[in-house]
């Protein structure tokens, strides 16, 4: 009988329980404080010990699992019985990991269709449980991984920062280069736009940044059905605000369905700084 299991990494930033619960396997991206490496995660790099670092200006870097790292992990899964696997990244155009599983994939014991969201963070796992739930419903692995890309490909990503120099120094600022200059003293609103960081609007206040990125999320949601996922860095209050304000405009859009409201995961929380704040919004499958 065949059976198709789900990989993807840990800036999907789905919780532990989820993963556990649904059988997909994480594998972690590393953070690089000083000169000592951590897995992302809980027991390696946390939110909250990048944040420190970053505050304290000691040097933060993050790194893809090498595809050896990945390779192991395949022939784990299907050692474990997996006949298939189904991988799903975050964006190739903004770390080597989609790429580290490419390559594995040639030397993997089974066959492995790797799926390269254009996502980041949250929007990237709800482009996983996407495919979980095709898998769920006893589709094939080559379904799933088409869910996958569809869900992602139709994900609004919106986030605030209170600088981009967090972004300027990790090399992933992309399109949203148009505002350095004299306009880092902006509050900046920014995108993912074909797999990579794109500036979207520029405000003068972090009070009318974070009121315009609740406006923008409430237009990306429209009438439809959406999962929305409201994520942050060492603004824990500014999100369980946002969340509570999104989750009343949206109620109808929600369908019972809760807001994901959490810390953004270390890798990524590295390249955005403390103060980030960030909505994802992502229509239901029909």
């Amino acid at each position: 009988m065949s059976r198709t299991v789900l990989v993807t990494d840990s800036t999907a930033s789905l919780p532990p329980e989820v993963t556990e619960a649904r059988g997909i396997v994480v594998v972690p991206l590393q953070v690089v404080i000083g000169a000592t490496s951590y897995d992302e995660g809980v027991g390696g790099a946390t939110p909250a010990l990048v944040a420190e670092a970053l505050r304290e200006f000691r040097p933060v870097s993050t790194s893809r699992p090498a595809p050896e790292v990945v390779r192991a992990v395949y022939e784990q899964v299907a050692a474990g019985g997996a006949t298939e696997i189904v991988s799903v990244h975050l964006s190739g155009d903004m770390s080597g990991t989609f790429e580290s599983a490419q390559l594995a994939a040639r030397d993997a014991p089974v066959p492995v269709h790797t799926v390269d969201t254009r996502q980041v963070g949250i929007a990237a796992g709800f482009a996983v449980l996407a495919a979980a739930d095709v898998l769920d419903a006893g589709g094939g692995a080559a379904e799933a991984a088409d869910a996958a890309r569809a869900r992602a490909a139709g994900t609004t990503s919106l986030f605030y920062v209170d600088t981009l120099e967090y972004l300027r120094r990790g090399g992933r600022i992309g399109a949203a280069a148009a505002l350095l200059g004299g306009a880092l003293a902006v509050k900046p609103l920014l995108t993912i736009s074909e797999g990579r960081v794109a500036s979207l609007e520029k405000v003068r206040t972090a009070g009318r940044a974070l009121a315009r990125l609740e406006e923008l999320a409430v237009a990306a949601a429209g009438e439809r059905p959406v999962d929305v996922g409201v994520a942050h860095l060492a603004a824990d209050e500014r999100a369980a605000q946002l969340a509570e304000r999104l989750g009343a405009r949206l109620v109808d859009n929600l369908e019972g369905r809760d807001i994901l409201c959490g810390e953004v995961g270390a890798v990524l929380g590295a390249h955005v700084g403390p103060g980030m704040l960030a909505v994802c919004v992502s229509p239901t499958p029909a």
